[in-house]
């Protein structure tokens, strides 16, 4: 399950220390008590002995004071070594919990089309006029949706197979699809043609879920896995072209403690979504993301925002502002919404490949906002270049 933090319990609350005036006020009135009951009820042989008066008088008194004092420290040392226990226990689940946050994934190999970098490289982005904002890969040239989404997604499984080639046949391959466009019994078969006609030797299996979660549930389950996770997403020819992007991603991630035989280009930390569409969630998570490589915000050279539905933009302004995180177009902000359109399921993935290949040109650290699936919380994700000793490593 994902990491959260903020379920922890809270520190166990320490018992108050025993007074010491108020037991002093107890011993004098035990005294006082003793003396009276001494004086009242003993008789006269009593009260003409001096040692048994005063042992009835004040020694039983001062020895009944001791075993409720006695009693009373007891009390404390039991209840302080028990909060000391649930503190200890509490230190050692959010070490553990720390240590999984902080979980990351290799980025071994990127694959990005969108209308700025179609599949043929010969077209520029198509805007479909003053009132509809859509950028596409294709003008209309006759071609069939199916030809085209063949065209795209062969493509973009080419750029990874030289990188699957250098890979053993018995590694295997976690596939995780994300295409949002035909119906799935028309893009399927299109599908299968593409796989089957790239060569690829290593056997697949689906995961499931969908978008940065399959992430979250892989670094919690399969982070010790010997498979690799291989996401293909792609949006294409989407019913509603308003504020839309066709774009198709390939992406593939290893694990750090297994996979051993690529060198990666980036480490994709563990991602972070708000609990609820708020500003307030959308900053801990913001911050979270941070601390789970930890890096501070400064540290960050640039920003990227996709699939984030309109109404999202003042949270997001506040928490930039907040962390703070750069804001601004050229000067370290990029929002790609704006750019292209929105990308729909294949957001996260759009972000993190564009990301990926500015680390590959010598950028730094990188943020991204994700979205996607507007009844969906936000995503906060951290993208870090490879240190050189990881690279000598």
């Amino acid at each position: 399950m994902p990491v959260k933090l903020y379920t922890v319990p809270a520190l166990a609350l320490r018992p108050a220390r025993p007074r010491l005036w108020l037991w002093l006020v107890l011993l004098l009135l035990c005294l006082l008590l003793g003396l009276g009951a001494t004086l009242l009820f003993g008789d006269e042989s009593l009260h003409q002995q001096s040692a048994d008066f005063f042992s009835f008088a004040f020694g039983l008194p001062f020895l009944v004071w001791c075993v409720l004092g006695f009693g009373r420290v007891s009390l404390h040392i039991g209840k302080q070594s028990a909060a000391d226990g649930w503190d200890e226990a509490r230190e050692e689940d959010m070490i553990g919990m720390i240590r999984r946050g902080r979980r990351s994934q290799q980025v071994l190999g990127v694959s990005l089309y969108t209308a700025l970098r179609d599949p043929t490289d010969e077209q520029t982005p198509i805007m479909g006029g003053a009132t509809v904002s859509h950028s596409r890969f294709f003008e209309d040239s006759g071609e069939d949706q199916e030809a085209a989404l063949l065209t795209v997604l062969r493509q973009v499984v080419a750029d990874l197979v030289p990188i699957l080639a250098q890979v053993p046949d018995d590694k295997p391959l976690a596939l995780l699809l994300e295409i949002d466009c035909l119906p799935e019994d028309q893009w399927r078969p299109a599908w299968r043609k593409v796989w089957l006609e790239s060569g690829i030797r290593q056997s697949t299996v689906p995961v499931e879920g969908h978008g940065l979660a399959a992430v979250d549930q892989w670094l919690d389950q399969r982070i010790n896995d010997q498979a690799l996770l291989m996401v293909v997403a792609a949006q294409f020819a989407p019913e509603q072209a308003e504020g839309t992007a066709e774009a198709a991603v390939g992406l593939l991630f290893g694990n750090r403690l297994t996979q051993t035989t690529l060198a990666p280009i980036a480490y994709l930390h563990r991602p972070e979504q708000e609990r609820t569409p708020t500003g307030a969630d959308l900053l801990y998570a913001a911050r979270q993301a941070l601390d789970w490589v930890p890096l501070p915000a400064p540290s960050i050279e640039q920003v990227w925002r996709v699939g984030i539905d309109a109404q999202r933009r003042v949270d997001l302004a506040t928490v930039s502002a907040d962390v703070p995180l750069p804001a601004k177009p050229k000067q370290g902000l990029c929002d790609l919404d704006d750019w292209l359109g929105h990308p729909g399921k294949a957001s996260p993935w759009l972000a993190i490949a564009a990301a990926t290949q500015t680390i590959e040109h010598g950028a730094g650290a990188q943020f991204i906002f994700s979205g996607g699936d507007v009844a969906a919380g936000l995503w906060s994700t951290v993208l870090m270049p490879v240190s050189p000793l990881s690279k000598q490593e």
